[in-house]
């Protein structure tokens, strides 16, 4: 069994070129020779017959310069193969959407919804563990100032008790030096 041309193509990148096609040629070929020629009424019908046959050149050349540069983007950016692929996609899958009764959409809702529970659920415990860091780091900083705190009094108490024997000593001494 042959394939035909649009066969191998895929029929969505087909549509997509007649699409396109069809769309340039009436954009193109809007104007009418009637059209034309009352677009210059002083000029001699001769003059308009010749602009007439230069401007359906230009079109014409415009219209294969247009079509080649859309195979030619088709081609680079794999268009082509990319409908492809979409459609034979939907053809495994089912998932034309000219049968939206074959889609389950009840089985995607629930996929998702399971999914950003399970999300949220980790989310959370992320925050309860950051939480209780936390509170860990609070209590242990509170610790901490606590102890500095309470080394601070103790040792300026021990330093002023060292000093007041110090003086005390050299007072002594120097007063025992004085009265010899």
């Amino acid at each position: 069994m042959e394939k035909t041309k649009e066969e191998i193509a895929g029929t969505r990148q087909t549509n997509l070129k007649t699409a396109f096609e069809l769309g340039i040629h009436s954009l193109l070929t809007s104007c009418s020779k009637e059209g034309f020629c009352k677009a210059f009424p002083n000029f001699a019908p001769a003059e308009v017959e010749r602009l007439h046959r230069l401007f359906i050149q230009v079109i014409t050349s415009l219209h294969e310069d247009i079509e080649d540069e859309f195979e030619s983007l088709c081609v680079e950016t794999q268009a082509g193969s990319t409908l492809n692929m979409v459609e034979q996609l939907v053809e495994e899958q089912n998932l034309d959407p000219l049968f939206p009764e074959k889609s389950n959409v009840e089985e995607v809702r629930h996929f998702l919804s399971e999914a950003k529970q399970n999300e949220i659920n980790y989310l959370t415990t992320m925050l309860e563990t950051a939480e209780e860091q936390k509170r860990s780091i609070t209590s242990r900083l509170e610790t901490l100032k606590k102890q500095r705190h309470d080394f601070s009094d103790a040792a300026a108490t021990d330093i002023v008790n060292k000093i007041r024997t110090g003086n005390q000593k050299y007072n002594t001494n120097n007063n025992i030096g004085f009265h010899n």
